[in-house]
C-alpha cells in the first residue's frame, strides 16, 4: 500500500523520507520564480520574505504531478491512500480526484481512495502520521480509511496569528481590521469548521490567547492525557515552546509535538502564527 500527502500537512521532510509516504508538494511563487514547498524552497525562506515586505503566492499541486504518481500506482498494482488538504481551501483535493478518474480511463482496476482530510496543518498531519502507523501494524486499506475518516471528522483546529496584516495582503481580513488590531494588539483566535478557517473570537495579547485556547481544549478535547496534541508555529519556535508547557502542564498529553508551519500555508498566515491540534472524540 502507498499512502500520499500533500505539503500542507506541514511534516517535516524527514518524516516522508521514514515512513515512505510520498510527497505531493504545492506550488509557492516569490516574484517570478516557482517553488515546490518542502522539496525546492523550505519554510524559513519564505517568512523570511515576508518580513522583508514581499507576498509569495500558492497554487494547488498540478494535475501533471498526480498523473505521474498515479499512473505509477496503477501499474505497480498496489492500494492507494491519499490523505489531502481541505478542498475548501485548495483545489488540490479536486485536481486529484478528476486526475484518478482519467487514469481509470487507462487502469480501470486502480485501486486508489482520496480522502478531503477538510483539515489543514497538522490537522491533516496528525492523520498522515497515524496512517502510517496502522499501514506499519498491517492493517488494511479498509480500516485505515474508516479510522481516518472518523478523525478528520474530530479533529479540532485552534489558530491565532500574530499580525493581522499578513493575512489583510493575501485578501484573508480587511486592511481596516488589521491597522485596528495591530494598534489594539488584537489577536484573533480561529477554528477550521466545515473545511473552512473562520474566527471565533478576538482577544488582546498572546498571553489571554494562550489561556483561551486552554479553555477551549478543556471543553472540547476528549481524554487528552491519551492523545497525542500538535503544535505548528509561523517561525516562532519560543511560542509554541511556551504553549507546549502550557498544554503539558495542564492536560499531561501521551505525546506533544511541534512543527513550523510550511511553506503555502505560512504565506498567508504569516510569521508569528501558533496552531494546536487534538481530537474531540477518540472512538465511535
Amino acid at each position: 500500500m502507498r499512502i500520499f500527502a500533500d505539503s500542507a500537512c506541514d511534516l517535516p521532510k524527514s518524516f516522508y523520507e521514514k515512513n515512505s509516504v510520498t510527497l505531493i508538494p504545492l506550488r509557492v511563487h516569490i516574484d517570478e520564480t516557482e517553488y515546490l514547498d518542502i522539496t525546492t524552497i523550505e519554510a524559513k525562506q519564505v517568512y523570511t520574505e515576508i518580513r522583508q515586505g514581499k507576498q509569495p503566492k500558492t497554487s494547488q499541486a498540478s494535475p501533471e504531478q498526480f498523473l505521474t504518481l498515479f499512473e505509477e500506482l496503477a501499474k505497480s498494482g498496489e492500494e492507494g491512500l491519499y490523505i489531502a488538504f481541505s478542498s475548501q481551501l485548495s483545489g488540490t483535493h479536486n485536481t486529484a480526484v478528476m486526475i484518478r478518474e482519467q487514469v481509470k480511463e487507462d487502469f480501470p482496476n486502480i485501486k486508489l481512495t482520496i480522502i478531503d482530510s477538510q483539515c489543514a496543518s497538522l490537522g491533516c498531519g496528525l492523520l498522515v502520521k497515524e496512517a502510517a502507523r496502522l499501514k506499519s501494524v498491517g492493517e488494511p486499506l479498509e480500516r485505515i480509511e474508516e479510522i481516518i475518516r472518523f478523525k478528520a471528522k474530530h479533529m479540532e483546529h485552534l489558530f491565532t496569528v500574530e499580525d493581522l496584516d499578513y493575512m489583510a495582503r493575501g485578501g484573508r481580513v480587511s486592511k481596516t481590521s488589521a491597522v485596528i488590531g495591530g494598534l489594539l494588539n488584537i489577536k484573533p483566535l480561529l477554528q477550521v469548521e466545515n473545511g473552512k478557517l473562520v474566527p471565533i473570537e478576538k482577544l488582546r495579547g498572546r498571553k489571554k490567547v494562550m489561556k483561551r485556547i486552554i479553555e477551549l481544549m478543556e471543553e472540547r478535547g476528549e481524554k487528552l492525557s491519551e492523545q497525542t496534541i500538535a503544535i505548528c508555529h509561523g517561525d516562532d519556535e519560543a511560542f509554541a515552546l511556551e504553549m507546549k508547557l502550557l498544554v503539558e502542564e495542564t492536560f499531561h498529553p501521551k505525546e506533544t509535538e511541534i512543527h513550523v508551519i510550511g511553506s503555502v500555508i505560512g504565506a498567508h498566515t504569516g510569521p508569528g502564527t501558533l496552531g494546536v491540534f487534538f481530537l474531540n472524540q477518540l472512538q465511535p
